[in-house]
């Protein structure tokens, strides 16, 4: 097992290495002028573009900037901003083009608000998604089978954005029944009822693919021999289901809700626009609009970390989830 985990860590490392050196190539390499993007909406002239690229090192070689950049990443280095030094200490991951905020700060300010919006859409679209979709299971055709399917493929066609949109309109606008977003500095109270809104949408829009996974995976996991034989030894229903078979249905369960959380830890985008949730997503957004390069490109980090660590944190959790796979 020591082998297999320190097999994957390697491989996770990699594929971080990749993403950090296809980002840096894709974000300072690339056609996007980081000195035109200071200039805001101004037009600069030839040497002020010039001493603006002097003073940010972009008039360097690529290979030089990527080099510290990378040293930064690992041990810290030091950044000239506003004409004063500054340390930045490991992981560093540059300052913001527009308010001279460290990314790594920007973003790990902002990482509560999403963390809490994440953790609070998984208990809903777990609990509502394997729940329904094992009553489907053991419904199989019957009409509260196909109620179940149809209702989650109707309601899964519709794109997320106008239903989001709806629910914000009438639910916290026009008929402000769930209160609006708050800011965290605002108190706990006020800032964790500002999510539910935003993490009842987002939760009941993603159970519907766990409701079609989890019955697929318990209709074919109630066929098992296994099962079979536990329920001809006179074992009670409820413990063949819940114990038995849904311990090893929960397997394909798991795999997706590894990935969601990886991105909904790293921002869910569309959710915190039209709610107007502080988080990750949000900043991300409005980084783009403000050609904010630095920030852009800790957030596309940030969000390989945690889905390459969802991956590892997913395979290792298979062995405990599932008794028929063992780790080798």
């Amino acid at each position: 097992m020591f082998i297999y985990i320190a097999r994957r860590v390697l491989m996770a490392i990699s594929v971080l290495l990749v993403a950090l050196i296809a980002t840096f190539l894709l974000f300072f390499a690339g056609p996007a002028d980081p000195a035109q993007s200071m200039c805001g909406e101004l037009r600069c002239s030839p040497q002020k573009l010039a001493d603006i690229r002097h003073s940010m090192k972009l008039d360097r070689p690529v290979p030089e900037q990527f080099a510290e950049y990378f040293k930064g990443v690992l041990v810290g280095r030091e950044i000239t901003t506003n004409g004063s030094a500054t340390q930045c200490s490991a992981p560093c991951l540059g300052y913001s083009f527009r308010s001279q905020q460290e990314v790594k700060g920007a973003i790990l300010s902002r990482f509560p608000t999403t963390a809490a919006l994440a953790l609070m859409a998984m208990c809903i679209f777990v609990t509502v998604g394997v729940s329904t979709g094992v009553l489907a299971a053991r419904r199989q055709g019957t009409r509260l089978d196909r109620a179940v399917v149809g209702g989650s493929q109707v309601f899964g066609a519709i794109p997320y954005y106008i239903l989001a949109l709806l629910f914000a309109l009438y639910l916290t606008v026009l008929n402000p029944i769930l209160p609006r977003s708050a800011a965290i500095t605002g108190g706990a109270g006020p800032w964790f009822l500002g999510l539910l809104a935003p993490a009842i949408i987002l939760g009941l829009y993603t159970s519907t693919s766990y409701v079609r996974y989890s019955r697929a995976s318990m209709v074919d996991t109630l066929s098992q021999d296994y099962v079979r034989t536990a329920r001809s030894k006179g074992i009670s229903e409820n413990k063949v289901v819940y114990k038995h078979a849904l311990r090893a249905a929960i397997s394909p369960v798991v795999t997706i809700l590894g990935l969601d959380m990886a991105f909904l830890l790293s921002g869910t985008l569309i959710t915190e626009q039209i709610f107007g949730v502080d988080g990750i997503g949000r900043f991300a957004i409005q980084s783009l609009f403000n050609d904010d390069l630095p920030i852009i490109m800790g957030t596309v980090l940030i969000t390989a970390f945690f889905v390459v660590t969802m991956n590892l944190i997913v395979d290792i959790a298979y062995s405990f989830v599932d008794p028929r796979v063992r780790l080798s």
